[in-house]
């Protein structure tokens, strides 16, 4: 069964210059529990693509399902099939008057789960992603690395299926960003969350994936589909693999011939 299906999506935007096709009518089938990450240079639609598919912008023409609900019907979207996502963006945008906890706890309590309930639960996922004992803290008291885990600790707190990553670890540095490719495989296996990723780094694409999509530049189509069948869970040394390293070369390679 597909977790999210893509049918002719088409995205177009309108300005003052013209229109602007961002992202050319698009098929794309993602299976339950599967990480898929989408790949392509600057511009080529990956953001617009998982903005469609969690619901924050309409499509010109196509149909975005998720767990087989339509996401949109005309300009009206599905709040049932919302419910199934959560969402992680490059700045981990946390509000900075609430502690760590209260934010981890924010979306239940917009959803009126009770106090010791969300406490609980905020602690549960705070230990599962590596901050337990940071929940009293500041935002600002946390490094880019904790602030990161904290956010996806909150897109995971009302248990979605489904969780939208766009450049989660974009701005962290080179060591902080491995630890937490590890770290987000590991949570990706305890929740068996299916998992879609954007990025700009082959060799993070690699190293996470089962599939990856490699987008053209705009407008965004689907260029070609890479599978990944390095055995899981994945450690550090599969990087010193050869296919590891074919794999990014090919992928290099294509990206440099677009």
């Amino acid at each position: 069964m597909s977790s999210i299906r893509l049918e002719g999506v088409r995205k177009q935007f309108e300005s003052r210059a013209g229109a602007v096709v961002a992202l050319a009518p698009t098929d794309l089938a993602i299976a339950e529990r599967e990480m898929v990450v989408l790949l392509g240079p600057s511009g080529c639609g990956k953001t617009t693509l998982l903005r469609l598919i969690a619901g924050l912008i309409p499509p010109t023409e196509g149909r975005v399902q998720v767990a087989g609900r339509d996401l949109w019907t005309g300009d009206r979207r599905d709040p049932a099939a919302v419910a199934d996502l959560g969402v992680v963006f490059q700045d981990a945008n946390l509000f900075p008057w609430y502690t760590v906890e209260r934010n981890i706890a924010m979306p239940l309590a917009m959803r009126g789960v009770g106090r010791a309930a969300r406490q609980a639960r905020a602690r549960e996922l705070a230990k599962m992603v590596g901050i337990a004992g940071f929940g009293q803290r500041w935002p600002r008291e946390l490094s880019g690395g904790m602030r990161q885990r904290a956010a996806i600790a909150r897109a995971l707190s009302y248990e979605p299926s489904i969780l939208l990553m766009d450049e989660p670890f974009g701005a962290l540095d080179a060591m902080t960003r491995d630890t937490m490719n590890l770290e987000l495989q590991r949570i990706w296996t305890e929740t068996g969350c299916t998992i879609v990723l954007v990025t700009h780094s082959i060799g993070e694409a690699v190293f996470l994936a089962d599939r990856i999509v490699l987008l053209s530049p705009r407008p965004g189509r689907i260029a070609h589909v890479a599978t990944v069948d390095f055995p899981r869970p994945r450690g550090p040394e599969v990087q010193a693999d050869p296919k590891f390293a074919a794999l990014c070369a090919d992928l290099r390679g294509r990206l440099d011939r677009m």
